[in-house]
């Protein structure tokens, strides 16, 4: 199966993201939701509304492709009339519309140029405006929509993309492998991985408390560090380091099974002498990157990194690795052991 059973909702207004690596099922859930692709069994609902039956023209969504989808020979302005002449919306409508969706997305300047001659990211820029521009739209759906896009403009059509959001509230379907654009674009965010949904949260607790390991590593640069341990009452043992954990009752099932301890970089202390809850470790590499550096520590056999300020001292050869029992959390088969 390219998707497992799911269950997605979407509520109306929100910019939702599907976060995922290549292969995940991401596009395929966008175009079962156009109505390019009709699901084996469930049910797609548009305003509780169930829509398998309908074409894609029928749904009231509008998708916006990884590749810009222009007419060549038209304006822009055209372009984004064109939509919207086909339904024969009044003429005095497509003009308000297609002013406001220009000025939003700063097309202004462009709207008599023909569209086959703009850059690619303004080509993009005029597709996701000719999307937004339908006065019908239930949903807009981007799929990878900045791929074709200079990583040094995708950071300012991500920034107009959010301005048209709060100006319109149309509901936005935001598909993408690149976590930074999920986690400052959207509202919420399902991670995908094997054509299922692991978890839908917030940016924020996606990062603070991921619900499967998965999720913990795929998010933050670098992800998070997964160690095997067991928990012996309110410690967990890794290599036999007694390492204290904020466990509460709910894991006292899990004492004396096979665990991972997981815990994020940014959340990690290096320090030179024990402290409380600290562990010995070996420094083994340290990478600069401007504002912090990642440090790849040895505790026993395992490796972890550690996000560590500028400027902040590293102890040479060996130190010690504080893990502050708030922020570690234990997994069992690779689900949150709540």
């Amino acid at each position: 199966w390219a998707l497992d059973q799911l269950s997605l909702d979407v509520a109306d207004g929100r910019a939702f993201a599907i976060l995922g690596p290549s292969g995940c099922g991401k596009t395929t859930l966008l175009k079962i939701v156009s109505g390019l692709l009709r699901p084996t069994s469930g049910q797609v609902r548009l305003d509780g509304q169930a829509v398998n039956r309908l074409a894609p023209r029928e749904r009231r969504v509008a998708q916006v492709f990884q590749f810009p989808v222009v007419y060549e020979t038209m304006t822009v302005e055209e372009n984004l009339a064109f939509p919207m002449r086909n339904e024969r919306v009044p003429s005095d409508e497509i003009r308000r519309r297609v002013a406001t969706i220009a000025e939003l997305l700063d097309l202004g300047p462009l709207l008599t140029r023909r569209a086959g001659r703009l850059r690619p990211d303004e080509q993009q820029t005029v597709s996701l405006g000719r999307g937004l521009a339908r006065p019908d739209v239930a949903a807009l759906l981007l799929d990878e929509p900045l791929t074709v896009v200079d990583p040094a403009r995708r950071f300012e059509l991500r920034q107009k993309l959010r301005r048209v959001h709060r100006a319109t509230r149309t509901t936005l379907v935001y598909v993408t492998h690149d976590q930074t654009e999920a986690l400052t674009f959207a509202d919420e965010v399902a991670v995908m991985d094997g054509g299922r949904v692991l978890q839908v949260a917030s940016p924020r607790e996606l990062f603070e408390r991921p619900s499967h390991t998965f999720v913990g590593h795929f998010i933050g640069s670098p992800g998070m560090n997964l160690l095997p341990c067991r928990l012996d009452g309110r410690e967990v043992v890794v290599d036999e380091h007694r390492i204290p954990v904020a466990a509460g009752d709910e894991a006292s099932s899990a004492v004396g099974d096979t665990l991972e301890l997981g815990i994020r970089p940014e959340f990690l202390e290096l320090v030179s002498q024990p402290v409380p809850g600290s562990a010995p470790v070996r420094v083994q590499s340290v990478l600069e990157l401007g504002d912090h550096r990642v440090v790849r520590v040895g505790l026993g056999r395992h490796q972890l990194g550690v996000r560590v300020p500028d400027r902040t001292p590293i102890p040479t050869g060996s130190g010690w690795l504080r893990f502050p029992p708030e922020r570690m959390l234990l997994y069992r088969d690779g689900r949150l052991v709540r």
